[in-house]
């Protein structure tokens, strides 16, 4: 046999092997693929379950609460007043915003973060993050909700009179929001939808305006204050 010959007989299964073996690397890649996806799923499905079970258990103290330890009558510093603040914030900061709106619409429906007859909010909201959350029509009358609400989704909210000092509504949607008579001192209102907003009144001392939707030309709400950083 020639040297051909015998290069030809060890070529053919060389040739085989290097097909089996690159057969067998993306049969191994498919199957840990298919391995990282199922992990991947198992970890979304236990993090939903997760954030269900915050949130219920959140929910059911909450109600605990208000129904047999009579949140509403309580002192500002007493243990209750204190307990529900804590709890509020630790679960705000434990899930996601679809689950955030559930917790401030329950927050707004129990009238615990806006002010009722006079009454101070039962639950501040300062610094919280409630990026994305979704509060829509009606939000009667929010006050201090000095929180992180970047991309809310605020849309037809009605804020009459919120203290909104410094608050952080950066690429927010407020079309049809009202915003009368509400303290937005130093806001970052940049690159919002502000279209059909009713400032009327409201105090935009130093806010951010830049890149904002504001509608049509024109329709100059009219203000406490005239300071407005970031328009000419």
């Amino acid at each position: 046999m020639t040297a051909r010959g015998w290069l030809e007989l060890l070529l053919v299964p060389l040739a085989l092997t290097v097909i089996g073996f690159l057969f067998t690397m993306q049969q191994n890649a498919s199957q840990q693929a298919i391995e990282d996806q199922r992990a991947k799923a198992e970890r979304k499905l236990e993090r939903e379950r997760t954030q269900n079970a915050e949130l219920q258990a959140y929910l059911d103290q909450m109600t605990n609460l208000l129904l047999e330890r009579n949140l509403r009558e309580s002192d500002e510093d007493s243990e209750v007043r204190m307990l529900a603040q804590a709890r509020t914030l630790a679960v705000l900061r434990a899930i996601d915003s679809d689950r955030k709106t559930e917790v401030m619409r329950f927050l707004v429906d129990v009238d615990l973060v806006r002010r009722v007859h006079g009454r101070d909010p039962l639950i501040e909201l300062d610094g919280t993050d409630l990026v994305g959350v979704k509060l829509g029509d009606p939000s009667p009358y929010l006050v201090n909700l000095g929180a992180d609400l970047r991309g809310a989704d605020l849309g037809l909210a009605d804020l009459r009179g919120a203290y909104l000092l410094g608050v952080n509504l950066a690429d927010a949607h407020l079309n049809g929001a009202n915003l009368s008579y509400a303290e937005l001192t130093e806001a970052n209102l940049s690159e919002g939808d502000l279209r059909n907003v009713n400032l009327s009144e409201a105090n935009l001392t130093f806010a951010d305006l830049s890149g904002a939707d504001l509608g049509p030309p024109g329709l100059v709400p009219t203000l406490r204050k005239p300071s407005l950083r970031g328009q000419t």
